[in-house]
């Protein structure tokens, strides 16, 4: 069988080697998987500085000027007297634990000397001593920043199941304490 040829001029042959041209670019782009498509840019994250939380702690006792004082997050109780003028010449600092963390809302006693150092501190007040998490009572616990009645139920629940506390981060598993909580405590309890 014969097949008739129409006679194409040059400009119909360039046309069309372009067009094909641009259709087997088209399918390889289309195989290859995009690959020669513009590169994905990733979106670029902005970190903000972490906001400095503020605590409130009320500075009592044997002080130069006892008041509310705000200071930062991660402060121990030794700021928080240097933040009251430091001590009086009657204050017995052996009677508070300067090395502490503090806590938001936490009241901290500077005991005086002599008869003054007999009295109890006010409920909510500082220890002068880590409270053993081990032995501590209901009403002890209560007592510490951030632990209420039904979250000190829950650590002698979990001291009665698991037994003795062996580290302050074993308070994670108790429910109602994270991480925050642990860090907050640190200090003020021990195993």
């Amino acid at each position: 069988m014969d097949f008739p040829v129409p006679s194409l001029s040059r400009r119909r042959l360039f046309a069309g080697a372009v067009a094909l041209a641009v259709v087997l670019v088209l399918v390889l782009r289309h195989v290859d998987g995009g690959a020669a498509a513009a590169p994905s840019v990733a979106p670029v994250r902005v970190s903000r500085p972490a906001a400095v939380e503020e605590l409130v702690v009320d500075v009592v006792g044997a002080v130069r000027r006892p008041g509310l004082y705000h200071l930062r997050e991660g402060t121990r109780i030794a700021d928080a007297v240097a933040a009251a003028g430091g001590t009086t010449a009657k204050a017995d600092p052996a009677g508070v634990n300067l090395a502490a963390p503090l806590a938001d809302g936490e009241q901290v006693v500077v005991p005086g000397s002599g008869a003054a150092a007999a009295l109890s501190p006010p409920a909510g007040a500082s220890p002068s001593a880590p409270l053993d998490l081990n032995t501590a009572t209901a009403e002890q616990l209560d007592g510490l920043p951030g632990i209420g009645p039904s979250t000190a139920a829950q650590i002698l629940a979990y001291r009665q199941a698991h037994g003795a506390f062996h580290s302050v981060e074993e308070l994670d598993a108790v429910p109602g304490i994270g991480p925050s909580r642990i860090a907050q405590l640190k200090g003020l309890v021990i195993p």
